[in-house]
């Protein structure tokens, strides 16, 4: 373990790992409980395109992601929720978004003339490429969306369990839908930069699953989705820094693994309870 913090580069992807986790399990507890998986996964998708664009054009990755994913939460926020069939119009605009997405992706891929590890990295995350201004920024944007979560957590919570009734006491659902969208673009837009666009599931949903999975509870399921997501990611950088294998396989590896442990202890939880 010595040897393991005697490096800047482990250092710094320990730091921007772990405030990746956080703010990726807090979200991601939110995200499931509202049945907004695909959207998120969207919007992982979407920041793809935008590091690419950024990249062609001279600019910073990272300018992308944020830009493309909290562009895309807006265009998410504008569609109405409603019960039911409602659902259906919400999911074709963002499939359509989504597809667009990818689509303008490949075009600025194939304008790229650069080295083709750098497109590879905005799909699959680096972790170990993490400098002193990138950890500087995720730690701010952490910092910023724990900040809104918190201040709209009750109403956020009170909405995503029923919006209805939400409305008839005067919660604004509207606006909190739209600013929790903004937080999880921004989220997704951290963490892909980290795990790339095709890995951000593996902290943005499996923490907050396998949370959700082992208690209801919303104060004791975030803590462990924080947790989860911790454990996911420091577990999988020690390991990628003794082995051959990207960091990438690790931390998707040991997400699936802590799933599948959450869904075990579900279900023996009720048999012992009644033993």
């Amino acid at each position: 373990m010595h040897d393991l913090f005697s490096y800047h580069f482990m250092v710094n992807a320990f730091r921007a790992g772990t405030a990746v986790a956080i703010v990726a399990a807090v979200a991601g507890w939110f995200m499931v409980l509202r049945e907004q998986t695909f959207a998120g996964h969207t919007l992982s998708l979407v920041g793809f395109p935008g590091a690419a664009g950024a990249v062609w054009l001279g600019l910073s990755a990272s300018l992308g992601f944020f830009a493309f994913c909290i562009g895309a939460a807006l265009l998410i926020a504008a569609i109405p929720r409603a019960a039911g069939p409602g659902y259906s119009e919400e999911s074709a605009v963002i499939g359509t978004v989504q597809a667009f997405a990818l689509a303008c992706g490949l075009l600025f891929v194939s304008l790229y003339s650069g080295f083709l590890n750098g497109v590879t990295a905005l799909l699959f995350g680096n972790f170990l490429g993490i400098t002193d201004r990138q950890v500087v920024t995720l730690i701010a944007t952490t910092a910023g969306c724990l900040v809104v979560i918190a201040v709209i957590a009750r109403p956020l919570l009170f909405a995503s369990v029923d919006a209805d009734v939400a409305t008839a006491r005067g919660v604004r659902t509207r606006m909190i839908s739209v600013l929790f969208l903004v937080v999880l673009g921004a989220a997704v837009a951290e963490a892909a930069q980290i795990t790339g666009a095709l890995l951000v599931f593996a902290l943005l949903v499996v923490p907050a699953a396998s949370a959700q999975a082992v208690t209801p509870r919303p104060l004791l399921g975030v803590a462990l989705s924080v947790g989860f997501g911790l454990a996911i990611v420091w577990s999988g950088l020690v390991i990628a820094y003794y082995s051959p294998y990207p960091v990438g396989f690790w931390i998707s590896a040991i997400a699936l693994l802590t799933y599948a442990g959450a869904r075990l202890y579900a279900r023996s939880a009720p048999a012992a309870a009644a033993r």
